[in-house]
């Protein structure tokens, strides 16, 4: 399978928000900021395999729940420790209002 699947409506995820969702079997976590700009990544921290949609947004970064390790949301990239490896980001776009996320990425 490739390219874009839609996995939830826009005005579904409110800024400053996670929400977890599911593409091809895995969980996906979608995060909409404050301006308005949605990514997706592997929903599981790199440190331990806890899921980040339960954790909170502040900006572009993202703090895990469980031990307070932070993501950049844009880019998947480990900014505060325990985690020191990325978490996996995928490509998103908006069309008529859906969120897609391309599971190629």
């Amino acid at each position: 399978m490739t390219g874009f699947v839609p996995v939830a409506r826009l005005d579904a995820l409110a800024p400053g928000t996670l929400m977890e969702v599911e593409v091809d079997g895995q969980s996906v976590c979608l995060a909409r900021t404050e301006d308005g700009e949605v990514y997706a990544f592997r929903n599981n921290c790199s440190h331990r395999d806890f899921p980040l949609h339960t954790g909170e947004l502040e900006g572009n970064q993202l703090e895990c729940a469980w031990h307070g390790a932070r993501f950049d949301v844009r880019t998947g990239r480990a900014l505060r420790l325990p985690a020191i490896k990325p978490i996996r980001a995928y490509t998103v776009k908006i069309e008529d209002g859906e969120i897609l996320v391309d599971r190629e990425e």
